[in-house]
């Protein structure tokens, strides 16, 4: 080969090496920022942290695979990581907290305190990292959207469902369920409300909480009803209200292992196979039911639309049912107590 032609080929070479290297290493973090609203000219597969509150309950379980589906149709890939038990706040924390430092694109988070995620949060913002809130709020902070269920008026659904089952008359306890919880300090609200409305009704006890599993929630069960038991074995009260699956759960193993199951009125709020079973036998009263599939889906779609700069609502509502048993076999109401899991 002459050397006119080693010159020119040698030229070649290291002209295409250069455009190797331009689009090499460097790339990675122009696409990064591409999908984080940055300037980056390829568009990234935008990647969204979601965070609930716990990830044993049958509900948090529908609200991933809502999560996964919107991912899935939309084009981001989901992380799903939040505490085994709803009641570590310190875990939660820190997984946010872990986000951030590994710039993800979006977070979505379940606080489990309403006060104590606040500056997490911040932390998340303050790092350009736009979050939305599900399931339960967030004091005093603003963010993408809020998508949940509106929880007050789930309680009053629960609370007028008893009443209209007590004939507006009788003897009733609330377990709650934690503190510093908003979506089930909502319900709980609503639910006394609904009780105010109806005079013939003595609240016998409203502050008892059920914590965050459903064997503490059997414990506090216990601890509320042994009192309230009459000479003869049966319960001094009408009825019951309990504001999630865990502690509606605990009651309902309470009211089993002493046999009032049935014999008191039980009225609870979410589903799961155990407690779909309760309602069919009539152990149940009533449930009010959540969009849990819903409520991943449409958190992760609003998510992805606030990161192409579209609007997006503030506040979004996913819908709360009672289902008894006279319409659990509705077919609307049958998705609603068996909803896709992960």
């Amino acid at each position: 080969m002459s050397s006119k032609k080693c010159f020119a080929l040698a030229v070649a070479i290291g002209f295409a090496a250069f455009l190797t290297g331009c689009t090499g290493s460097g790339d990675s973090t122009s696409v990064k920022n591409a999908g984080s609203g940055g300037t980056g000219t390829k568009v990234a597969t935008p990647v969204l942290a979601v965070i609930p509150k716990g990830t044993s309950h049958e509900f948090w379980k529908s609200v991933h695979a809502g999560a996964l589906a919107a991912g899935t149709e939309f084009g981001a890939e989901i992380i799903w990581k939040g505490p085994t038990k709803e009641d570590d706040r310190d875990s939660q924390i820190s997984t946010v907290q872990d986000f951030v430092t590994k710039k993800v694109d979006g977070i979505l988070l379940a606080p489990l305190d309403d006060t104590a995620l606040r500056m997490p949060v911040k932390e998340a913002q303050d790092a350009g990292i736009p979050v939305l809130i599900f399931d339960s709020g967030l004091k005093d902070i603003e963010t993408v959207s809020f998508v949940a269920t509106d929880n007050e008026r789930g309680g009053e659904i629960a609370g007028e469902h008893l009443a209209k089952l007590l004939g507006g008359k009788g003897r009733v306890v609330m377990l709650r369920y934690l503190v510093g919880s908003a979506s089930t300090d909502a319900r709980e609200r609503g639910f006394l409300k609904a009780m105010q409305a109806n005079p013939g009704i003595t609240v016998v006890s409203e502050n008892q909480y059920a914590g965050a599993s459903v064997e503490s929630a059997q414990k506090a069960g216990e601890n509320l009803l042994q009192p309230l038991k009459k000479a003869d074995g049966s319960l001094g009260i009408d009825g019951i209200f309990c504001p999630n699956e865990s502690a509606t759960f605990g009651m309902l193993r309470v009211l089993q292992d002493n046999s009032w199951a049935g014999k008191v009125r039980l009225v609870g709020f979410d589903a799961s196979e155990k407690l779909v079973q309760a309602l069919e036998t009539g152990e149940i009263d009533g449930l009010v039911v959540q969009n849990p599939f819903n409520m991943g889906y449409l958190g992760v779609k609003n998510m992805l639309a606030h990161l192409k700069k579209e609007p997006v609502e503030k506040r979004i509502d996913t819908g709360a049912n009672l289902v008894t048993k006279d319409n659990m076999k509705d077919p609307e109401i049958a998705k609603l107590i068996a909803p896709p899991k992960k």
